[in-house]
């Protein structure tokens, strides 16, 4: 089971209706939480357990973590990592990992290993990770752990 899950939805046009009922359901769900996409004010207000900001938000960070949400940050970069992590953020997503539709040229393993080692924050690992295969070797990076869409359906 997993121990964070997100709603991200960029088409609804009732958006936070449906992420109060998907914040209710993670609460049923003992150690589930609940973090929605963008959206630090309204995740607030909707007492979620965070937020995952875009990889254009940084500057959400301070405001966020200021209203007691913990932080997930999209990264690509090294930088962006070491970047999240002086700002306060608590996670990042790092990707991608593997190869994934549209998303660019996969980072690979021995560059989330790099990562790892380096920087001083929880560190998921996302993009094209559908088998137990690769989420075997993405543990083998020491990586915080892994997000994934296919993999879980």
């Amino acid at each position: 089971m997993p121990d964070f899950a997100l709603y991200r939805d960029k088409e609804s046009k009732d958006y936070a209706l449906h992420a109060q009922e998907f914040i209710e359901m993670c609460k049923q769900m003992k150690r589930l939480k609940s973090f929605l996409h963008r959206d630090y004010l309204l995740a607030h207000s909707l007492n979620a357990a965070g937020v995952h900001l875009t990889s254009t938000q940084f500057d959400a960070i301070k405001k966020a973590k200021e209203l007691g949400l913990e932080v997930i940050i999209s990264t690509h970069t090294h930088e962006e990592v070491l970047k999240a992590h002086d700002l306060g953020a608590d996670y990042v997503t790092y990707s991608p990992i593997f190869h994934s539709p549209h998303k660019g040229e996969p980072k690979g393993l021995e560059d989330l290993k790099e990562l790892v080692q380096k920087a001083d924050i929880k560190i998921f690992a996302l993009g094209g990770i559908i088998d137990e295969q690769q989420i075997q070797r993405i543990e083998e990076t020491k990586a915080y752990g892994f997000a994934s869409i296919r993999y879980f359906l």
